[in-house]
């Protein structure tokens, strides 16, 4: 019998981590070890999660491949499906079928500085990356992580942010868009973090995630920095519902997204009409 590419492989959810007041990071075990050990992924990919008799949608991997034996998603609460899953508890299986998408080409920026610009729940699918690159720091060299929100009540991976900048030749930066009386960090937005640090173009690799409003600002001052177009790696959101290019809901400049992408880098977003 011919296997069926779009049947879910039932995980458990082991354990949960509320981020914010809306968000939370699930870490999920595929409850038959072959399918656990058979799930390879990269940076960048994605999954899609379901709930029987609910439904599924795609969420972005924020574990590293580099840390076995589990698997990571962080879920904002944006409809059925995700309050649903919000309302679940360790134990409860969930569906999983993927990965999907062509990841981050951290292969190619072996040896580079790196720059992460995230905004929001973006930090999600960077955190996966960002990860990786800790734990093969030495094919990496200096890296600054640069992450904004709303306000610091949206604010993801806090506790991971603070373990970031305590990492050698590691600068992390955050910033809010609206401040408050208990926040004592930078107030604007994620661009406003840009002017404040140090770097050379040439040697740094940029990769930058979040809301579609946000990444063509970030760009347009990436560019303006100098960096090259091939050097800007950014995701393009659209709807991705099969996965696996059948459906035809995220075909973007003919391309599909859920196939080609998510993950593109600049020099390529040009083509799809982007910027």
């Amino acid at each position: 019998m011919a296997k069926n590419e779009l049947a879910p492989k039932a995980a458990r959810i082991m354990n949960i981590t509320r981020e914010t007041s809306d968000t939370k990071t699930f870490t999920l075990v595929f409850t038959n070890p072959a399918d656990q050990d058979a799930f390879n992924y990269r940076p960048g990919q994605f999954v899609e999660i379901s709930v029987l008799g609910v439904g599924e949608a795609p969420i972005s991997i924020t574990s590293s491949p580099s840390r076995k034996g589990f698997l990571e998603l962080s879920i904002k609460r944006v409809g059925q499906l995700t309050e649903t899953i919000h309302a679940l508890s360790p134990g409860s299986i969930v569906g999983i079928r993927g990965p999907y998408g062509n990841g981050f080409p951290f292969e190619d920026v072996n040896g580079d500085n790196i720059l992460f610009v995230a905004g929001g729940i973006g930090l999600a699918p960077l955190r996966s990356l960002i990860n990786y690159v800790f734990d093969n720091r030495r094919d990496y060299g200096d890296v600054k992580i640069l992450y904004g929100s709303r306000n610091s009540g949206e604010l993801v991976f806090t506790g991971e942010l603070d373990r970031w900048s305590g990492m050698p030749e590691t600068e992390v930066l955050v910033t809010v868009d609206r401040g408050d009386e208990y926040w004592q960090g930078n107030v604007g937005l994620v661009t406003t973090l840009i002017p404040r640090i140090k770097l050379t173009p040439e040697s740094y690799s940029a990769f930058v995630c979040g809301p579609p409003v946000m990444i063509p600002f970030v760009i347009k001052d990436l560019l303006k920095l100098g960096f090259r177009e091939d050097k800007i790696i950014s995701t393009l959101e659209n709807y991705m519902k099969c996965g696996v290019g059948k459906c035809g809901h995220c075909l973007l400049g003919g391309k599909y997204i859920c196939m080609e992408g998510p993950v593109f880098k600049y020099s390529q977003m040009k083509d799809l009409g982007f910027g």
